[in-house]
């Protein structure tokens, strides 16, 4: 961005926020050039905003001037979903961080973009509710972030994921509009555009309000922890408690490169030498209980599992699952660096995957774990490496990209709740056809036809040049064709 422009939009973004709101040296700049990803992108200016009106004032400051803009929030995002692909501003959401209403006779709750997922379950807690959707990162994640990726989290196989959960939404859309999609009722009339929006990665606008959907706690909670010696046998367990027609509120997988961490970080009483655990979970009427989770042993005892704990307490519920909640914060034990694919198989093609992940990190000498939300075949697969030693990263990239080939031999997906940002766009074509991709990106011009609104994003380049008019200098500037 040259200096008089920027200078033209820091005097005008002051006039909207005041000047304490506004980031635009090098180094201020430099901590939002990033996610948890491996991605980068430097941005020219940041502005923290507080309500629609500023969002609404800084978007159309933006459009008129063709200058790209990236709504941003905890950051947390694995796919650089936020990052300033091509420069411009960040619209930093994080202190827009209200929940507006909780309305316990409707099971409705009202919450600002910039809301953590933990601070509306504290919030619900009270009252005996709670919000399904449940990220392993819900301690940081805000739920706009989460709505952006269609986050799932431990719960997913039972409640679904956030686009489950999602009824309205307040949009800026890339013209600085305000609109309402959706709304408290259910099925509102017209076209569904608050699931175009869940999703979509904020590439069709800017969501400054949710209207989300809350549920009762169960009355009872059963937690277990199943130990087996090899995948296959876990693996065919989860598929046959799945067969016999229980639904677990939740299935997770853990294999031996993470309990390793796991026991060493936060002892959570996961055996060091089993080869994988399944952490299962089970909810609802306090008298189904017993029978259900017999039912789940004998499952687990026909697949040769080695061992069934459950917890008898909440503080021991609590300490096995911190376990798999504290994974991600574990893989510091094992390397410096790391790249996570988050990839979906169908269930019965999950120890075929896994064992093909970790046979790709032999081939190139780097280590691969893994962490799945087994009971729908959302798995995520983690290549270890140290970027201190010469080659490596491109090593892990390139046995990350291998296993997303696999996971498309597969007949699976590549990714169940990360997103594509930019960390996956090559690997789109793998899944989807070019007249799909192109489809899509008639939608996105339809709602961002000057491609302002997080550019860059999701799609290869091919497809974007072929239905996106507008194009780009260097500079990250936009040049007007029209």
């Amino acid at each position: 961005m040259d200096k008089f422009l920027k200078g033209k939009l820091i005097g005008e973004l002051e006039k909207i926020l005041g000047p304490g709101n506004i980031l635009h040296r090098g180094g201020e700049v430099a901590v939002y050039e990033y996610d948890a990803s491996e991605e980068r992108g430097k941005p020219d200016i940041v502005v923290f905003v507080y309500s629609t009106d500023q969002v609404s004032k800084v978007v159309k400051l933006a459009s008129r001037e063709g200058v790209p803009f990236v709504a941003r929030g905890s950051g947390t995002g694995l796919s650089g979903g936020a990052v300033a692909a091509r420069g411009g501003i960040v619209i930093e959401m994080s202190r827009m961080s209200k929940i507006l209403e909780i309305d316990i006779p409707n099971q409705r709750a009202f919450v600002q973009p910039g809301v953590v997922n933990m601070a509306l379950q504290n919030a619900l807690s009270p009252y005996g509710f709670l919000y399904a959707p449940d990220p392993s990162s819900q301690i940081a994640s805000s739920l706009g972030g989460n709505m952006a990726e269609n986050a799932g989290g431990p719960h997913c196989l039972k409640y679904g994921v956030t686009t489950n959960h999602i009824l309205g939404l307040e949009v800026v859309l890339p013209d600085g509009e305000v609109v309402e999609l959706g709304g408290k009722a259910l099925d509102m009339p017209g076209y569904d555009l608050v699931g175009i929006m869940v999703g979509s990665e904020g590439t069709l606008g800017i969501t400054t309000k949710l209207i989300v959907r809350i549920i009762p706690k169960q009355e009872a909670v059963k937690t277990m922890l199943a130990i087996f010696d090899a995948a296959e046998g876990a693996c065919q367990a989860v598929s046959d408690i799945i067969k016999s027609g229980i639904v677990p509120a939740t299935i997770e997988m853990i294999d031996h490169t993470f309990i390793q961490a796991v026991e060493a970080y936060i002892h959570a009483g996961y055996p060091k030498d089993a080869e994988v655990v399944l952490l299962i979970e089970l909810d609802g009427l306090k008298d189904e209980m017993e029978r259900l989770s017999g039912c789940i042993a004998d499952i687990c005892k026909s697949n040769n599992v080695r061992e069934m704990k459950v917890a008898q307490t909440e503080s021991e519920r609590e300490q096995l699952w911190v376990g798999r909640k504290k994974a991600y914060g574990s893989i510091a034990r094992i390397s410096r660096s790391r790249v996570i694919d988050d990839i979906v198989v169908p269930r019965t093609r999950l120890p075929e995957m896994m064992r093909r992940a970790v046979e790709i990190g032999r081939k190139h000498s780097l280590l691969v774990g893994n962490i799945a939300h087994a009971g729908d075949g959302n798995l995520h697969p983690v290549v270890f490496y140290d970027d201190a030693i010469p080659g490596q990263k491109e090593k892990a990239f390139t046995a990350a990209r291998e296993i997303l080939n696999a996971c498309a031999e597969l007949e699976g997906t590549i990714s169940g709740e990360h997103g594509i940002g930019l960390d996956k766009i090559k690997a789109m074509p793998l899944v989807l056809s070019r007249e799909d991709m192109e489809a899509m990106m008639k939608i996105k011009k339809a709602f961002d036809p000057d491609d302002l609104c997080n550019p860059g994003k999701i799609f290869p380049a091919d497809v974007y040049s072929k239905v996106v008019a507008s194009q780009w200098n260097l500079n990250g500037m936009k040049v007007r064709t029209k």
